[in-house]
């Protein structure tokens, strides 16, 4: 057995004794999860961390609850030593109402903020965007806390990490990348992933400290850790800290791992930090063996208890089904549910005039003024650029370049630290330049900033809005700077959606946006940023989410719309109506909520309804509207609701092309013309 050293220890007997408890309370509760699912006393997906149970338990000795801790699907061992309690969670391993996060996140998604323990990701790598949110808050507001972010050492092969890192490294943060190496990235070794010769190499190479050490050590882990954490804390930036363990467990499941020979295996576990820890605290006269078993029976006991009340916790139940998706659960989109939301006031107080440009750098500015946690973050946003588009010009000279933070080109750390900045209180607006650059940072979007507030039971959600520009319908900027993919988004539960068409709109869904309680995105048409102005109020202006806006009235059709398609549909009526057709023009605002009140009052008075949007007609927006409302109001119709959106090809770089391919005016009339016409000739 490979013991760890005991001379010049450099940890006082009490802070030793401190790690060893911990070390066996992981390895019980590890054992009882065995031992339950091998038994069938109950069942969840278990990913085991045997062989790794002195790195947690080092840190706890050393981390405060007030520290931030982000882990991953395999992070029981940490989430443990964090201080989670263990009743709770059992019971959301368990699924149960009574779990921390009501047993709506389950095993890998654990969130438990009284003990600092953030965010449990079952993504691989994806955590570390999000840790460096969390870091940066604090560093924002003055604190002395220190952010650890754990990971597998598979997970860094992973871009987002790299991007963390890089961010992490510019903006100096107080966060600790804990790369717990049990040397297998699920079933694949280090040699057949990567050519490079160590990890902490990629640290050095981003500009800051990376460190080895010995993870099953407890006596040198420790010791190497404390000064690293110190200088952490006290503003000395970001260290890369690769733990050096073995993973004596499958990646998934209770069996043996297999990726281990009989021979590897009974090697690894001759440096296994539970026997080992034992060794040393009787050879340094710290305990005995009696003590050992007392310590080990009162922490059986503990788990047996947690288990006992998990299993006695009702099953979270259908009633929560609707909860925690948003602040408001009238926002989840339900067949026959319309919700009736009130408009918004006139406006009052001092207006000036702006294009679409102006109002989106107005409302940033009341947002800063108003609110301390409100900051700007994305590429090229500070001064003197301003933004590509302009919107942010001007915002890095008043409010300095805390609040508005120009980023490297790394859309997944952008969104990444808006979440984790969000996740603790903060009011982050990101820019991601184009909308088709969301395929970039769609994980940290769709699988954490959208689904944080359900998988944790809402005891964390990320007010954070995302600002993403449709340059569609402008004409030479071809098929991935073109796109409109608010179809996406709306896949996406958790995720509210605006799509404003004026200066007015711009402002007063925004700042709606900045201070929501829900993770809002922000879809901005290049065809209407610097073009049409009008009077907009210079001040805190809000338009509420959820309610459409009728723009022109009319009787025979409503045509539904938003975004760069609001002026078409408007022309397209005026022109119609010199033929006798009455249009009236609907712009949505919002898409997610949806307005189907509006919608559905409207149509019901027109009898006719067409939906006009930039995007694919083909599973688009206006596929599910249609559908919706030719539902609810089958039989009294005049014509079935019908759609109209682009070709479904790339967005192309000829000009011909793209105006072939997108819905122009004329288009609009003459679908609008034939639905009247089936009518009148049926």
């Amino acid at each position: 057995m490979t013991r760890p050293q005991t001379t010049d220890r450099g940890i006082s007997d009490d802070v030793l004794r401190a790690i060893h408890r911990q070390i066996l309370r992981i390895h019980e509760v590890d054992q009882a999860i065995r031992k339950g699912l091998s038994g069938g006393r109950f069942r969840f997906t278990y990913w085991p961390m045997t062989g790794q149970e002195a790195i947690p338990a080092c840190l706890s000795a050393l981390v405060t609850p007030e520290d931030y801790m982000v882990t991953t699907y395999r992070g029981i061992h940490d989430l443990v030593a964090k201080g989670v309690p263990l009743r709770q969670l059992f019971a959301e391993m368990m699924g149960r109402k009574d779990g921390v996060n009501k047993g709506k996140g389950g095993s890998p998604h654990v969130s438990d903020p009284s003990s600092g323990a953030m965010l449990t990701t079952g993504i691989v790598g994806a955590g570390a965007p999000i840790a460096n949110g969390l870091a940066l808050a604090a560093s924002l507001r003055g604190e002395k806390r220190v952010t650890v972010v754990n990971f597998g050492d598979g997970a860094t092969s992973i871009g987002a990490v790299h991007e963390a890192m890089n961010l992490a490294g510019v903006w100096k943060l107080p966060i600790i990348f804990l790369c717990q190496n049990n040397q297998i990235g699920e079933y694949t070794a280090i040699p057949d992933y990567t050519a490079g010769p160590d990890f902490i190499s990629r640290a050095e190479a981003l500009g800051f400290k990376g460190v080895r050490v010995d993870g099953n050590d407890p006596v040198s882990f420790y010791t190497a850790m404390k000064p690293l954490i110190e200088s952490v804390r006290d503003s000395g930036g970001p260290v890369f800290v690769e733990a050096v363990t073995m993973r004596l467990g499958g990646h998934a499941g209770i069996g043996d791992p297999p990726h281990l020979t009989k021979d590897e295996l009974a090697a690894a576990r001759l440096s296994w930090p539970v026997p080992t820890t034992n060794a040393l605290m009787i050879d340094a006269g710290l305990c005995t063996q009696d003590d050992i078993d007392a310590i080990q029976a009162e922490l059986r006991a503990e788990v047996a208890d947690a288990i006992d009340f998990a299993l006695a916790s009702e099953v979270t139940p259908v009633e929560e089904m609707y909860l925690d998706v948003y602040d408001d659960p009238q926002a989840v989109p339900r067949r026959g549910h319309f919700a009736a939301r009130a408009e918004e006031l006139p406006i009052d107080g001092d207006t000036k005039v702006m294009n679409f440009a102006d109002a989106v750098q107005s409302a940033h500015d009341v947002a800063l003024e108003i609110d301390p946690a409100v900051f700007a973050l994305g590429e090229d946003i500070g001064d003197p650029t301003g933004g590509v588009f302009k919107t942010t010009l001007g915002l890095e000279t008043k409010w300095g370049r805390d609040r508005v933070r120009s980023t490297p080109i790394a859309e997944q750390a952008i969104v990444g630290a808006a979440t984790g900045a969000a996740l603790v209180g903060m009011r982050p607006v990101a820019e991601i330049m184009f909308n088709d650059f969301m395929a970039v940072c769609l994980d940290q979007v769709a699988n954490h900033a959208a689904k944080q507030r359900f998988m944790s039971g809402g005891a964390t959600h990320v007010p954070m809005t995302i600002r993403t520009i449709c340059a569609g319908g402008v004409g030479g900027l071809g098929a991935q700077h073109s796109q409109s993919l608010e179809a996406w988004l709306l896949h996406v539960p958790g995720l509210k959606l605006v799509y404003p068409s004026t200066p007015i709109e711009a402002k007063g869904l925004l700042l709606s946006c900045i201070f929501d309680e829900d993770p809002c995105v922000q879809i901005e048409a290049m065809g209407v940023m610097h073009g049409f102005k009008e009077a907009v109020p210079t001040g805190d202006y809000r338009i509420p989410l959820g309610v459409a806006k009728v723009k022109r009235p009319g009787t025979d059709i409503t045509l539904i719309t938003y975004g760069l398609y609001v002026s078409r549909c408007l022309d397209a009526a005026k022109r119609l109506e010199e033929e006798g057709i009455s249009c009236e023009v609907l712009d949505l605002r919002t898409l997610m909520p949806l307005d189907y009140h509006r919608m559905i009052d409207s149509v019901k008075k027109t009898g006719r309804a067409l939906v006009v949007h930039l995007a694919t007609e083909f599973c688009g927006l206006g596929s599910e509207i249609a559908a919706t409302l030719n539902e609810e109001l089958f039989g009294k119709l005049k014509a079935p609701a019908s759609r109209l959106g682009a070709e479904y090809l790339p967005i192309a770089f000829s000009r011909d092309i793209e105006t072939a391919q997108l819905p122009s005016v004329d288009a609009i009339m003459r679908r609008v013309r034939a639905l009247i016409s089936n009518q009148e000739n049926s």
